[in-house]
């Protein structure tokens, strides 16, 4: 089994133990069952190339209608499967929707077959049946047996290059195939036209264009073979056959290029028993001349064993900003599996000479910092990057200089809401870029026009076109008659102003602030006294009729209830609160969250899939809830928040294929593991503070860019001391809920006095 014949690969030269221990305890498999949506392949830290196997490929629809299968593909690769397609180079990770997989590789033997076959008969196309007990998975690196065509298929990857290593058996014809047309959804639709040239005998390049999420995506490749290839072929599959001079040619056999909507290639080559054929493939957001300098100066020899030394060299830096002692193996996986997946994202979109194609569709050069692309802002504003404030805090400020980019580039000037690869595909609600950037600000992280950066949040803020934001301004809500989630949209609308609220303050913009301050208390307009809950309203200033605050169908709210998102006031829980009817109320509201049994209607519109990561009514697969635990520290009893922290990273957490509660959403479920295991989390994201909890570690040191360190201690951790006696800060009881950005900045000692009891 590969597990056994590579246990020792973190004995890699030149990497301390302690960089050793951190490596090993890295298992991407983890989220790859069910819901995670993450995927098992190799990749460098925030690496533009994602090489991973996809395990199926489901149109998005069949028929004219939509498949809900597809949802289960959105990282391409779902556990339980029995075959592997091939090896595409790009994937996001843990997403509730997806696009990519462009570039899908596969190594064949015997007769060529150039369709993919079918999970049910494999033998009928070039994919393969393949076994767990013949795959492995660590950072950076990924190994699996492909039964069908005994190959033996390894992967690495650079920032922006992949390789792969094959190793044939012997045998008389040996292929690799060139899949332009797969991708990840849509996979008979979504390519609009593709080209592939034959520079040389181990040289090709190309690019293909596609329609899927993105509307207009165009991603360009250089391939090169470590030996030449003795035939070659690409097949055409056009809606429209060639006509005039092209009709004078064989294009199918040694034909030096071609062009269509549809285009399969494959590569024949001799082998010996056990010869390894190489392949790297670099991409380019601008160019094959682009993609071919990014292949030259990142992989510019055939040393597979060094490319993969280098990469997980790199991992074991980035996993060592955290050194953490959680007691055991597994949780240590669990910890450093979710600093792994938080560092997949956003990733890099630039070439090795800082050029990338903006929003605009032209090509800009990122000046003196690094662009990236794929910001999930919904789900990662609220833990993500306040993490990256701590552990990544230049790259984060590099991610805020591409989302102004993004602004700069745009028709109407927005920032952000859900982008990638030169495309905003307006997923999801709120203007959250504003969040990530006021929490920037806040947090002294910041080294970059913030003038400009407070301008284009307003501006983004005062987008009237924009999903009801005209109705909001106007009426101080979203009205459910004219813009659908209207209760969601009006409260997470209010809390982004009140991010923009705290920079206006902060850089002295009073009349700005005043503003802010008082559409922030919009969430006030959608609270329902008599009903004790969120309510849609209609634009009479009705309520709406029927309500029924377990409803999940788009009335008022959307991947959440009136029950999760009457939560939902980030930005002021104790007006909240008494605005609910005070803190025994509240409380009792809160424990009846948790300890509530769903009805079956509750389930209804969704999949018998959805049910995962549900506590009663908190549901930590969706990213409203991530707060609410942490909600009773404004009341009489912050103890139960400690409870609820470990029950719930017991619950959701677990080292094993399907042990994420729900997609891991570009990195913001591990973040909330991530933060919560050392004991704090930030409930608003624009404030300097983070609300204590139950930290799991025995230990850990933060070691901050700036060069200090942060360590934390829980004295007498344990599984059932879950509760916190008092917390001192530096030798001192520490007397509030809470610690600030800037304490932690100066380095320290944060220590937590661990309990059987509720200190109540």
């Amino acid at each position: 089994m590969f597990r056994q014949m590579t246990a020792g690969f973190a004995l890699v030269l030149g990497l301390s133990v302690h960089a050793q221990d951190l490596l090993q305890y890295v298992d991407p498999m983890i989220g790859t069952a069910r819901m995670g949506h993450t995927y098992p392949g190799a990749t460098a830290p925030f690496g533009m190339v994602q090489l991973s196997p996809d395990t199926d490929t489901i149109p998005y629809a069949v028929d004219g209608k939509y498949t809900g299968d597809v949802y289960k593909y959105c990282a391409g690769y779902q556990y339980e499967d029995k075959t592997i397609v091939g090896f595409s180079h790009t994937h996001f990770s843990g997403t509730g929707h997806s696009d990519l997989g462009d570039f899908l590789i596969m190594p064949t033997t015997g007769t060529l077959q150039l369709n993919p076959g079918t999970a049910d008969h494999p033998e009928n196309g070039y994919r393969s049946i393949f076994s767990h007990e013949n795959e492995m998975a660590e950072a950076g690196y990924y190994k699996v047996k492909l039964d069908d065509h005994g190959v033996i298929a390894e992967l690495t990857a650079t920032t922006r290059v992949g390789v792969h290593q094959y190793t044939f058996p012997e045998v008389a014809e040996a292929h690799i195939i060139l899949d332009m047309m797969y991708g990840i959804y849509n996979y008979d639709e979504k390519t609009t036209w593709a080209f592939i040239r034959m520079e040389n005998d181990t040289l090709i390049t190309g690019y293909k264009s596609t329609n899927g999420w993105a509307r207009t995506r165009t991603e360009y490749f250089a391939m090169a073979f470590s030996k030449p290839v003795k035939s070659y072929g690409f097949k055409s599959y056009e809606k429209h056959p060639y006509r005039g001079f092209w009709g004078r040619f064989d294009q199918e056999m040694n034909f030096p290029e071609a062009a269509n909507e549809k285009i399969r290639a494959h590569f024949d080559f001799d082998v010996a028993a056990g010869e390894k054929i190489q392949v790297k493939l670099a991409l380019s957001p601008v160019s094959t001349a682009g993609a071919l300098r990014n292949l030259q100066t990142e992989v510019p020899g055939w040393d597979f064993e060094e490319v993969k030394r280098q990469t997980q060299a790199s991992w074991n830096h980035e996993l060592g900003k955290v050194t953490a002692d959680l007691g055991n193996d597994d949780d240590l996986t669990s910890f450093y599996t979710a600093m792994y997946h938080a560092f997949l994202g956003p990733t890099v979109y630039m070439d090795v000479d800082g050029q990338y194609k903006g929003l605009d569709q032209n090509v800009y050069l990122a000046d003196a910092y690094t662009n990236y692309t794929s910001f999930s802002l919904w789900d990662t504003y609220r833990a993500l990057h306040p993490l990256f404030n701590i552990l990544q805090p230049t790259r984060n400020q590099d991610m805020i200089r591409s989302m102004m980019a993004h602004y700069d580039q745009s028709v109407h000037h927005m920032l952000p809401i859900w982008s990638h690869y030169a495309n905003e595909n307006w997923c999801m609600i709120g203007y959250h870029s504003v969040s990530v950037i006021a929490d920037a600000v806040i947090k002294g992280n910041a080294d970059f026009d913030v003038e400009h950066a407070l301008k284009a949040c307003v501006q983004t803020a005062n987008t009237r076109y924009f999903d009801g934001i005209g109705e909001y301004i106007d009426r101080g809500f979203v009205p459910e008659d004219k813009s659908r989630a209207s209760v969601s949209k009006t409260l997470e609308y209010a809390y982004d102003d009140w991010c923009i609220a705290q920079m206006a303050k902060k850089l002295g913009k009073k009349d700005l602030y005043q503003e802010f301050i008082r559409r922030s208390e919009s969430y006030q307009n959608v609270f329902d006294e008599k009903a004790g809950f969120m309510r849609p309203k209609l634009a009479s200033g009705e309520w709406v009729e029927k309500f029924d605050p377990l409803d999940t169908h788009w009335q008022g709210f959307i991947e959440g209830n009136s029950w999760n998102y009457s939560l939902y006031v980030p930005h002021d829980p104790k007006a909240m609160i008494e605005m609910m009817g005070g803190k025994a109320r509240f409380t009792t509201h809160l424990d009846s969250l948790f300890s509530m049994e769903l009805p079956d209607r509750y389930f209804e519109h969704t999949e018998d899939i959805s049910r995962d990561g549900i506590i009663g009514n908190y549901v930590h697969g969706n990213e409203p809830s991530h707060h609410v635990a942490y909600l009773y520290n404004w009341t009489d009893e912050p103890w139960k928040t400690q409870d609820k922290i470990r029950m719930i990273l017991k619950a959701m957490y677990q080292p094993a294929a399907n042990g994420l509660g729900g997609n891991d959403d570009f990195g913001q479920m591990s973040a909330w593991y991530l933060f919560s295991s050392m004991g704090f989390y930030p409930v608003a994201p624009g404030s300097d503070q983070y609300m204590l909890g139950s930290p799991a570690v025995h230990s850990a040191t933060i070691h901050l860019e700036n060069g200090r360190d942060f360590f934390i201690e829980a004295k007498h951790q344990s599984d059932r001391n879950v509760f916190v006696k008092k917390v001192e800060l530096n030798g001192k009881p520490l007397g509030v809920q809470y610690i600030t950005h800037e304490q932690m900045m100066e380095g320290g000692k944060l220590t937590f006095y661990m309990t059987s009891k509720p200190n109540q």
